[in-house]
């Protein structure tokens, strides 16, 4: 059985600009990839598709879900279609601002590429990704990005330290489409406009101080439309432990990045303390080299 972690894609920032004629909106974003996330796994004695693990509901059939769909897609490009079963252990909640479904996708193929011998580096597996979601193809190589146009122009940011964080989803969805049509009422006047920044950042403070100047633009949207982000947002900037706090993607889970790993351990424990029906997680941003 081979398995590979889906991570949690983190929008550390997200600017967006006007919808163009054909109805996209541009972005800017640097997006990171924590250490926790779903499990996809490849069963060589097995066959067809599965989903397991806290969030499965609702996943089971193959349908449209973005594993089956990597699967096909890999097939139709390669002319390989490989006998064996895909497992996906949905451990992120659904709707969840996390980028699940994209890096499940591109865990698949990572996957799927290994176990066939495929002959494909991370441009040729990026290229196939772009047909299963404007996020995928970042989720390739899980590694910060920043990200432009609609996600598909890709550049690495400057350096940065591993970043410690803690995400919290209070378990209510919020689909993607509906926080950007609320968006399309009130335009960032900035648009996806690109931070300046130096070549590096030597520590999480001053990452968090630069970041601290960028913004989400979904955020406010998400909030009108799903109130219980702005009970998050509250917990944990009312903490003392963040130095930073805001909403990843399109919602509902927020982050919070903390110091040292410690205290994003301590704030998570005292966050499951006061919120039990909340999903918590504390754990590592990896960092830009």
């Amino acid at each position: 059985m081979l398995s590979s972690l889906a991570p949690a894609k983190v929008n550390l920032f997200l600017h967006v600009g006007a919808p163009t004629a054909d109805g996209f909106h541009p972005i800017c974003s640097l997006m990171a990839f924590a250490d926790v996330g779903d499990v996809v796994r490849l069963d060589p004695f097995g066959q067809g598709f599965f989903v397991e693990g806290a969030f499965a509901e609702g996943l089971t059939g193959e349908g449209d879900n973005l594993v089956a769909r990597a699967r096909r897609t890999l097939s139709a490009r390669t002319g390989r279609e490989g006998f064996f079963g895909l497992i996906l252990e949905k451990r992120l909640p659904i709707a969840a601002g996390l980028g699940g479904g994209s890096s499940d996708a591109a865990a698949a193929l990572r996957l799927m590429r290994a176990y066939l011998g495929l002959t494909l580096d991370a441009e040729a597996l990026r290229e196939m990704a772009k047909d299963l979601g404007s996020d995928t193809p970042a989720c390739v190589e899980p590694r910060p990005m920043i990200a432009e146009g609609r996600g598909e122009r890709l550049r690495p940011p400057p350096a940065f330290p591993d970043l410690p964080v803690v995400l919290v989803n209070p378990r209510a969805p919020s689909p993607t489409g509906p926080v950007y049509r609320a968006y399309d009422l009130a335009v960032a006047p900035q648009g996806a406009n690109a931070p300046v920044w130096p070549d590096r950042f030597s520590s999480v403070r001053d990452m968090a101080g630069a970041l601290e100047l960028c913004r989400n633009d979904l955020e406010a949207p998400a909030l009108a439309l799903t109130p219980v982000i702005g009970e998050v947002l509250d917990a944990l900037r009312a903490a003392p432990e963040p130095l930073l706090v805001r909403m990843s993607g399109s919602g509902a889970t927020c982050f919070a990045l903390c110091e040292t790993p410690q205290s994003a351990k301590a704030l998570a424990a005292r966050l499951h303390r006061a919120h039990p029906d909340w999903w918590i997680a504390d754990g590592r941003i990896g960092g830009a080299r």
